[in-house]
């Protein structure tokens, strides 16, 4: 069994890169602040969308896309909200929320995930 960390790195490197062959550019990777963390900041035309990767081996321990509870999209936003300010060239761009949740077996891209 890898390590969470290594395990979390391989789930973001696959994402990034089907997000890639989807057309989307990168702008940032586990951006930091104070507040937390931004997985993927990337680019899909001129709309600014922040991913953030979940990774579960288990679907029994419960979905990826169920483990982003509201304290986590709240914190979410407001690292969003910090990008926003230190990359300015940037806030003026239209910006949503993406959730990239990958098992062993498949990789969902939940567009929109969740609403500001």
């Amino acid at each position: 069994m890898k390590p969470t960390g290594e395990t979390g790195r391989a789930a973001e490197v696959q994402a990034r890169e089907h997000l890639q062959q989807q057309g989307l550019r990168l702008l940032a990777q586990n951006w930091l602040c104070r507040g937390g963390e931004l997985d993927l900041v990337m680019l899909d035309g001129d709309t600014v969308v922040f991913v953030e990767v979940r990774y579960r081996r288990h679907v029994a321990w419960g979905g990826a896309l169920e483990s982003i509870d509201g304290r986590k999209q709240q914190r979410l936003i407001l690292a969003a909200q910090q990008f926003l300010q230190k990359e300015s060239r940037w806030s003026k761009h239209p910006c949503r929320f993406d959730v990239v949740a990958l098992s062993p077996t498949q990789l969902d891209w939940l567009k929109n995930a969740f609403e500001t």
